[in-house]
């Protein structure tokens, strides 16, 4: 006999910090500066290193890479968090909470990987730094790239189609403030 997935496609209530409606605003104005913080800081980032011809180099080609992640990153979580900060109304729809899901673990899974590129291009550059634009040249550096966000896309799909898979059983509470893959396996009605 199999498990129907009974999960509503209406959507899922975000409880994250309900507990504390007072501390709610004053979360807002601080996670609202940091996000402004955020992006002021990694715009700075890419702008110089596009702008300033000495920092064409492929470390600074992963920095713009890891400046412009960091921008998607937080923007796939930060204005929904908002949305729920400001109003009392803390729903994501069901379509609104997949996407966030795949685009957070996309974004996530890169990141990690691109931190691992960018690892190796300063073990490069330090233990072989007569051979390091010769072993880090632009091709490589772009296959590098293409490949921490195909593997990264990859993870995002296989995570996030599994976790979403699982029979909810109608439980829509999720005790967090955004879609995350352990909130959402927390709620399924199996043993994970």
């Amino acid at each position: 006999m199999g498990q129907n997935n009974y999960t509503s496609l209406h959507g899922f209530i975000l409880l994250g910090f309900s507990d504390h409606p007072k501390l709610e605003m004053v979360l807002s104005g601080v996670v609202t500066l940091f996000y402004f913080i955020t992006w002021v800081g990694n715009m700075a980032i890419i702008l110089a290193s596009l702008l300033d011809a000495r920092l064409h180099t492929p470390m600074y080609f992963f920095l713009r890479n890891l400046s412009f992640l960091d921008l998607c990153f937080t923007t796939s979580i930060i204005p929904q968090m908002l949305v729920n900060l400001w109003g009392p109304d803390k729903t994501i729809s069901y379509v609104g909470c997949v996407t966030q899901l795949y685009i957070y673990m996309w974004l996530g899974s890169a990141e990690c990987l691109l931190l691992a590129v960018m690892s190796y291009d300063r073990f490069t550059a330090i233990c072989k730094p007569l051979h390091y634009l010769v072993i880090m040249n632009p091709h490589l550096c772009l296959k590098m790239i293409i490949t921490v966000w195909s593997i990264s896309l990859a993870n995002s799909v296989l995570l996030c189609t599994l976790t979403l898979n699982l029979p909810r059983c109608g439980n829509n509470l999720l005790d967090h403030f955004l879609c995350e893959l352990p909130a959402l396996v927390k709620i399924a009605c199996i043993d994970t």
